[in-house]
């Protein structure tokens, strides 16, 4: 048995992914995940903030400790939009390898693969379905793994908090302004797909396992109930509805809020909502796989583009 892991460093979150590979098959055996908000300054100053920057480094730091306790032999560490786009990008991955983790910037195109390749494990994903992944600094919308089969948007919840500031609870006027923006962008940047015939959305990422985790009032986060969760539009719709009413530590109270996304959940049902009307789509599937789990299936099959091999060691 071999122990991999994938480390997805986020706009918004900071995850890893330690999975044993028995034969063709991964097996998870640890998640870990921390909302850092890496990307909440970059629409003020166009930088990694401080405390955003500290926490963030924190984190791999406590993940590599994890991964020298569990003998991890080889890792992948990947940044994506919100480093994509920080002026001191630089200083964080060197501040990252000097925490004993090299950390890759990936392109939106192979971070779009991945994430197909992540959701397609789960059975509803495949032929007909529209892959949608709202992140913090972008949302992409998937269609295959092919160039051309993904368009990125940058209208992640964390990029869209910093240009549109939101009451507690929000105002009509803030939240119609906000829903008018994200369906313009999303039906601009989304045209040329508008003729193709998709059967479902499958949503992945932390907006749509949270309103799953929300739907089933899950005190305890249980991926294997969140993978495969259907919900359709009109229960999406009360959910936005409900959600936009709340003010932040009511929302937080709600079972099945995860502490640090009370902040973010509305921008992301709304755009998640108008996606779904944009494209006509009464069905949303909920994957609890993705991107982690793409990094992981390059490493297993150790081939692919842009592919990285990190250090492998053994506990001695």
């Amino acid at each position: 048995m071999r122990l991999l892991a994938a480390i997805d460093v986020g706009t918004n979150t900071v995850r890893m992914l330690v999975a044993a590979k028995e034969g063709g098959r991964l097996r998870p055996v640890l998640r870990r995940r921390r909302i850092t908000g890496l990307g909440k300054s970059l629409r003020e100053n166009g930088a990694i903030g401080e405390k955003e920057f500290r926490n963030s480094i924190a984190a791999l730091r406590e993940f590599r400790r994890e991964m020298d306790a569990l003998g991890v032999a080889w890792y992948r560490a990947c940044g994506t939009a919100g480093l994509r786009e920080a002026s001191n990008r630089d200083a964080f991955l060197s501040a990252a390898a000097g925490k004993g983790v090299s950390v890759e910037i990936i392109s939106a195109r192979e971070e779009a693969r991945r994430t197909w390749e992540g959701v397609t494990g789960h059975a509803k994903a495949g032929g007909g379905a529209l892959v949608m992944d709202i992140g913090g600094g972008s949302t992409e919308f998937i269609a295959g793994p092919k160039e051309g089969d993904s368009i990125s948007l940058p209208i992640g919840v964390v990029v869209l908090l910093g240009s549109f500031r939101l009451s507690d609870p929000p105002l009509r006027t803030e939240l119609r302004n906000l829903a008018y923006f994200l369906a313009d962008r999303i039906a601009a940047g989304t045209r040329g797909w508008q003729r193709r015939t998709f059967r479902r959305m499958v949503g992945t990422a932390g907006t749509f396992t949270t309103l799953a985790a929300l739907d089933m009032r899950m005190k305890a986060y249980r991926p294997e109930r969140i993978d495969g969760f259907r919900m359709d539009v009109s229960a999406v719709r009360r959910w936005e509805k409900r959600l936009c009413r709340l003010p932040e530590a009511e929302r937080l109270r709600l079972p099945g809020m995860e502490k640090g996304r009370e902040r973010y959940i509305v921008p992301g049902v709304i755009q998640a909502l108008s996606a779904m009307e944009i494209f006509g789509l009464n069905n949303l599937y909920i994957s609890d796989s993705g991107l982690l789990e793409g990094i992981l299936r390059g490493i297993a099959n150790g081939k692919g583009e842009g592919e990285w091999r990190g250090k492998g060691w053994k506990k001695g």
